[in-house]
């Protein structure tokens, strides 16, 4: 990017290859492990190029009887994944230490904007490579009851199901209440249900949540 500059609502991105003009501009710099001046060196702990600590799926370092939790290890940068990591370390010094990072299965997220949207799983380009041979349907949120009440009928929702497996494999909801919805989706996916639980699950009214039904019941 070398300049940024705005017009009459919208903007533009000079890059070295051309002019784009956008909507918006999302600024999503991230953010690095601050570790630097924890001299982390002198006991044994080693960190990547980006300072984040190196730890395996166990989240123990390279040095004896030190872990390492949350974004400074420089993984999925999430409350919940911290919070996990508290739990995979407390199971490894109080528990019977079989828990790790490989018990995550699908880790979902939301991005907070108006309407949020939220994803779980893989993106519909992603499970297409994979070799599975999936259908995806799309439901847009205009066409749930609970969105009409809101008054915001802003969004799509979209589900990738291998046809084969009838597994859920991925999704996508951009609508309000998007990141509690998105749970659901996931804990059927984490349970290994087929997507029609969803298809015919009895959801009160009127509600998002109740546009599952929905969503799946255009699975063929």
């Amino acid at each position: 990017v070398q300049a940024v500059s705005s017009k009459e609502g919208a903007g533009q991105v000079e890059t070295s290859e051309g002019a784009h003009h956008v909507d918006a501009l999302l600024v999503a710099s991230g953010r690095k492990p601050a570790t630097a001046g924890l001299q982390l060196q002198n006991a044994g702990v080693a960190v990547n190029e980006r300072g984040g600590i190196i730890v395996d799926d166990y989240l123990r370092t390279t040095a004896d009887n030190i872990w390492a939790m949350g974004d400074v290890t420089g993984g999925l940068q999430f409350t919940y994944i911290s919070l996990d990591d508290f739990r995979i370390v407390r199971d490894g010094l109080l528990g019977d230490g079989k828990r790790s990072t490989r018990d995550r299965q699908n880790v979902p997220y939301s991005v907070f904007m108006t309407p949020p949207l939220s994803r779980v799983g893989l993106t519909e380009e992603q499970a297409r490579a994979s070799g599975a041979t999936v259908q995806v349907v799309t439901l847009p949120v205009a066409a749930i009851p609970r969105a009409r009440v809101m008054n915001d009928t802003r969004g799509v929702l979209k589900a990738v199901v291998d046809v084969n497996t009838q597994r859920i494999v991925g999704g996508s909801l951009l609508c309000v209440d998007s990141h509690e919805m998105i749970n659901i989706v996931k804990t059927v996916m984490d349970a290994d249900l087929p997507y029609t639980v969803l298809r015919d699950q009895i959801f009160t009214h009127p509600t998002m949540s109740e546009s599952l039904n929905d969503l799946f019941s255009l699975i063929k």
